[in-house]
């Protein structure tokens, strides 16, 4: 058998893993097969719950956790955790929030606090049929999930509705119970897909037992499952100052405030430049979801597809001017929670969680949502001054000084040399070679 194959895999213990990884596909690779070792944790212990996250762990793979200071966030101050590699977004943020820390800060409220779920039905027979049973039933299936919700309940949760809905006209015998909960602090995928999958089952036992279907259109449940899109979770962010208070790039604050205006309305306008701009949003609030060890795979899903609720994908953010007022804004549907999964696991998410003073999943929305307009405010304002590769490049001379090897001295020498020059890669390779050259 190909010694790319293997049976049994993951009863292997993690050196065998490796060993066998080793053998198969890195060969040529020792350094490589090191590493995947020096990533370990030196605290067993600590190690361990690290491989309990996943199947088939090897390692571990580090990510920056930062801090950007200064935020002022319903007068609240706030250092936020953020994790991620990109160059430049966490001095993005802090420089946006400095910015605001004097004009009043960041104001958010969140407009409501509903997920949802669906149960996908197959239903050939007539829907006013299926209609009946579901009205005649429905105290019965929303029962079913009694005793999964009692702790939620008493936490301000629970199953809130459920409905009916006919989507035959766009599929063919397709309907859905839509069910609509309230998680206070959790997220709550897990408790949502288990009252879905205790409805659905309940679904069936009485829809075998009610005397309107045929047994030839028996309605069949295809899948039960939560959904990512959350519009009915959502946080609205905003920063407002006087225009004149803007004057920056020597530009004046009337100048300034009408083509930051004219980038986000082209955002709004035009898809190209949408997704870049909502790309923006994302560093901020992936960066801190991440940190405090949230899904931020479901809740980039869930804010691009708010970004297209009505056919066109558009900025997430908006601005404007009135009355010689400058406010810049954007609701952001955000399912997160501070309970539960990693919250608890992840050593760095408890410290996250601590030095944000311990949130409420509402608390951590407006959190999330203002370091997202801050990325974006830092981001647009940057593109109609001085322009974005000022600024980013600044910040990520230390990476392309890094992949050209250079060494202490001449890093030092490099920042000095580039105050005043443009960086590139093609400027560092030049530069270290140039340096090491002359032997310094």
């Amino acid at each position: 058998m190909d010694n790319k194959t293997i049976n049994g895999f993951s009863k292997l213990s993690k050196k065998e893993k490796i060993n066998w990884l080793s053998q198969s596909f890195l060969k040529d690779k020792p350094e490589a097969v090191n590493l995947l070792s020096v990533y370990w944790h030196s605290d067993d212990e600590r190690q361990k719950r690290h491989d309990e996250f996943i199947e088939n762990p090897l390692s571990n793979f580090y990510l920056p956790f930062a801090i950007a200071p200064n935020f002022k966030i319903d007068q609240a101050l706030y250092a936020i955790p953020m994790v991620i590699e990109e160059s430049s977004v966490v001095a993005a943020a802090s420089n946006a929030a400095k910015f605001w820390l004097d004009r009043g800060g960041f104001q958010t409220r969140v407009i409501s606090n509903i997920k949802s779920g669906q149960i996908h039905l197959n239903y050939s027979g007539e829907p006013s049929v299926l209609q009946r049973f579901f009205t005649e039933h429905k105290t019965q299936l929303t029962s079913s999930v009694d005793a999964l919700s009692a702790g939620m309940k008493s936490r301000g949760g629970g199953l809130m509705d459920l409905t009916l809905i006919d989507e035959s006209a766009s599929l063919k015998g397709y309907f859905y119970l839509d069910a609509r909960f309230k998680t206070a602090d959790a997220m709550g995928a897990n408790y949502i897909n288990s009252c879905l999958e205790s409805i659905a089952q309940s679904f069936n036992d009485l829809a075998a037992k009610f005397d309107g279907f045929k047994s030839e259109d028996l309605p069949e449940v295809v899948m039960s499952i939560l959904s990512n899109y959350v519009p009915e979770c959502l946080v609205r962010v905003s920063v407002s100052c006087p225009q004149s208070s803007l004057a920056q790039a020597g530009l004046s604050g009337e100048e300034f405030a009408q083509k930051f205006v004219r980038a986000v309305d082209i955002a709004r306008t035009n898809p190209k430049r949408a997704v870049t701009h909502n790309k923006g949003i994302m560093n901020g609030v992936d960066a801190v979801v991440l940190a405090t060890g949230n899904d931020f795979r479901a809740v980039e899903a869930g804010i691009h597809a708010y970004a297209c609720r009505d056919g066109q994908y558009r900025s997430l953010s908006r601005a404007k001017i009135t009355q010689g007022n400058f406010e810049f804004s954007m609701d952001l549907p955000l399912a997160l929670g501070t309970v539960g999964g990693l919250t608890k696991l992840h050593p760095m998410v408890g410290v996250a969680m601590s030095i944000l003073q311990e949130p409420s999943a509402e608390e951590l929305m407006k959190i999330v949502a203002a370091a997202g307009l801050a990325q974006n405010f830092a981001a647009v304002r940057s593109l109609v001054t001085t322009g974005i590769q000022k600024g980013h490049m600044k910040m990520h001379l230390l990476n392309l000084l890094s992949q050209n090897n250079a060494d202490e001295p001449t890093k030092i020498a490099a920042v000095e040399h580039f105050k005043n020059n443009t960086i590139s890669a093609r400027s560092v390779a030049d530069f270290v070679a140039s340096y090491s050259a002359n032997g310094n």
